[in-house]
């Protein structure tokens, strides 16, 4: 399975394209709206989010509600996009363009890309760099997500600590729907009511805020990935996926730096077996990977977002036109990201394993990846 994604974020609207997915996997855009907009979710969110309302449309590769086995499109229409017609029309003439950008923000795509393509108007940048391209993944993930369901595997994800505030409850999977009520997405309603202070009093100093998010996948079978060649390894596959999110600093699979100051005998997991139950582990220090494939224990990833680089109160930078400094530029922004953070990356992993399951299993109907992956289980249940 493999998907290519198109777009800017004041463009007409976000294109994919979703190319391996089995014949007859039933599929509505119930299945993907409800991920959209829990997206758009979280306190600390800016004006944007009230402008859009995410709903997806499939424009080929279903049918009747269900996969054709065809390659998958899917759009995704800006509201906004009628306030920028002008600005983001694609033909030439009304140069200079209004809402030009000159001024690079730190820690945003700027300097960079307008060093590496060439560009003065670094609205040429953010319009692709900015996070709106996550909504199509998300989409994506959706669809990863349902297909998921029928090997038997679940999700959830939540946010650990954001704003310099750590949750002291647990996870727990009776938890997911306290998780889904909270505007941040995190377990400790005492933690919640703390960051929900602060991101007010960062709104109020025009600054941003960032945090820890965690995700975790329960029903996977053993063997996913591969220790052969590193490529394949799953556990890298996932950490270039979500690295690959606007604003992601750092990936740990399981509590990997807290690991990494311990001595073996306290981090690695002792097996077992069990007639009828085959090999299983009493904990899951390693979250889930070892040596690249899944153990069959929780799959279990965090993830570090650095606050938002674009702040109401900008930092010192340089124009690239004329070269003298100037204040970072400011566009419409949000406090923080990092509950809406969480679902992004609970999406991008459900990518990462749907394609894990169709290159191990293979199968051009939904049927026979089923049951290939039930004779599979059997099989190692045998061991």
């Amino acid at each position: 399975m493999r998907f290519l994604t198109a777009g800017e974020s004041h463009g007409p609207q976000l294109t994919g394209i979703v190319e391996g997915l089995p014949s007859h996997l039933p599929l509505t855009v119930e299945d993907i709206n409800p991920w959209l907009k829990k997206r758009q979710g979280g306190y600390g969110r800016g004006r944007r989010m009230v402008i859009e309302s995410d709903t997806v449309e499939f424009l080929s590769g279903v049918r009747a509600g269900r996969t054709t086995g065809a390659p998958v499109t899917l759009v995704i229409r800006n509201q906004d996009h009628r306030n920028w017609v002008e600005i983001m029309d694609p033909a030439p003439g009304n140069e200079p363009r209004k809402k030009a950008l000159t001024a690079a923000r730190p820690g945003h795509a700027d300097l960079a890309g307008g060093v590496k393509y060439g560009h003065k108007d670094l609205r040429d940048v953010l319009e692709r760099a900015s996070a709106r391209e996550t909504a199509m993944r998300v989409a994506i993930g959706a669809i990863a997500h349902k297909l998921l369901s029928f090997f038997g595997v679940e999700s959830a994800s939540f946010v650990d600590g954001m704003a310099g505030v750590w949750s002291r409850v647990p996870f727990d999977w009776s938890l997911r729907e306290r998780v889904e009520q909270s505007p941040v997405r995190m377990t400790d309603p005492e933690a919640e009511a703390e960051v929900i202070r602060r991101i007010d009093a960062a709104k109020a100093a025009g600054d941003t805020l960032g945090g820890i998010v965690e995700v975790r996948f329960r029903g996977l079978v053993m063997g996913l990935g591969s220790h052969a060649h590193w490529e394949r390894k799953l556990d890298g596959r996932i950490a270039q996926m979500v690295m690959s999110i606007p604003a992601i600093k750092g990936v740990e699979i399981g509590p990997a730096f807290a690991n990494a100051m311990k001595p073996g005998s306290e981090v690695h997991d002792p097996i077992y077996w069990e007639e009828g139950r085959g090999y299983y582990r009493k904990t899951n220090r390693a979250g889930g990977t070892e040596a690249g494939m899944t153990t069959g224990e929780e799959l279990v990833v965090r993830a570090a977002l650095k606050p938002i680089a674009t702040l109401m109160k900008p930092l010192p930078t340089v124009d690239v036109v004329n070269h003298q400094p100037a204040d970072a530029a400011r566009e419409r922004s949000d406090v923080t990201a990092v509950p809406a953070a969480s679902v992004i990356v609970e999406a991008l992993v459900a990518i990462v394993l749907a394609q894990a399951y169709l290159e191990k299993f293979g199968g051009d109907t939904l049927e026979e990846v089923v049951e290939r992956v039930e004779g599979y289980k059997a099989r190692v249940r045998a061991y």
